[in-house]
């Protein structure tokens, strides 16, 4: 697909933020087929979407705020062959229209994509409600589903571009409005289900995913700094699970730590377990949130006091050596 050369500043309009980056990768797509359409709910600047509904007016579908209805008319739009992708928050198109999700889309393997912004705690000061820390669980627990989780913008942009070409529903994981650097190459292709490696090592291994693929690098580099080698693995897709380098980082680190901006149940962390439970018994540990609702307050102080931060991680490393 040609598609950059549609969008050539997508990634200054993405001001390095995923779900910015998801929007242009829409635009892109409007561009490219005519059979894309955008459902909304009240996430028009959420997800970036103003200029494809200036070019694309008839191929936006502004549901107000109701997922429920927003995840049915998808699917509906996806039985007649079109092409639909869902922007929503992170915490409603998961939790208030699971249902939908489940059997409108999931059951009936549609081709919708959808675009959950504000994963984790990224909006930290917008307090529990809005804060998705359970999606990961409930979108991997469903058959067929697809889960993405970009670490940064050239992720983001590329996988949604990817997730066209792909059969049944696609659920990508995007953040909020705080800036996420970025960690990737640039150039490299989005190959799913399929790691990378980021800093190479053999005493440990960190995998992590989204935002927290920050913290693993600078959690490796302190270690490096104390001669541990901590080999890093940015696992952007949790389904289908990247299970070889998995198994690779089990067979020839002392353990591994999952990083994850989610509950330590049923994420990343449980996903790897659950894996190496069957296949390679590896002492382990999970960083993420515990068993508790977040507070208030800004999200790198959030990150901090729940220990999602590269401290944490480098201090886990250090208890499996």
């Amino acid at each position: 697909m040609a598609a950059d050369a549609l969008t050539t500043d997508w990634y200054k309009k993405s001001a390095s933020q995923t779900r910015l980056a998801f929007g242009q990768a829409l635009l892109t797509l409007g561009a490219l087929d005519p059979d894309v359409v955008i459902l909304s709910a009240d996430t028009q600047d959420l997800l970036g979407v103003r200029e494809y509904i200036e070019l694309y007016p008839d191929r936006f579908i502004e549901c107000g705020i109701a997922e429920q209805d927003k995840v049915g008319i998808a699917a509906g739009l996806a039985t007649v062959g079109l092409k639909p992708y869902v922007c929503g928050y992170a915490p409603f198109v998961t939790a208030r229209a699971l249902e939908q999700v489940r059997n409108d889309v999931a059951y009936a393997h549609q081709n919708v994509v959808i675009g959950a912004a504000a994963s984790g705690i990224s909006l930290g000061v917008s307090g529990g409600t809005h804060h998705a820390v359970e999606d990961l669980a409930t979108m991997r627990s469903l058959a067929g589903m697809t889960v993405i989780v970009p670490a940064d913008v050239h992720e983001a942009y590329k996988a949604t571009l990817a997730a066209h070409e792909m059969e049944g529903p696609v659920y990508i994981r995007l953040g909020g409005r705080t800036p996420e650097p970025d960690i990737t190459d640039p150039d490299a292709p989005f190959t799913l289900g399929k790691a990378t490696e980021l800093r190479s090592g053999n005493d440990v291994a960190i995998i992590a995913c989204g935002s927290l693929v920050e913290m693993a690098v600078k959690a490796s580099d302190a270690l490096k700094a104390e001669g541990i080698n901590a080999r890093v693995l940015n696992m952007t897709t949790i389904k289908p699970l990247d299970t070889e380098a998995i198994l690779k980082a089990a067979e020839e680190c002392k353990g591994i730590v999952t990083a994850e901006e989610h509950h330590v149940t049923g994420g990343l962390g449980g996903a790897v377990a659950e894996f190496l439970a069957e296949n390679h018994p590896t002492r382990m540990r999970i960083v993420g949130l515990g068993d508790t609702f977040a507070v208030i307050g800004p999200t790198p102080a959030l990150r901090a006091r729940y220990g999602m931060s590269a401290d944490n991680i480098a201090a886990k490393a250090k208890e499996l050596l």
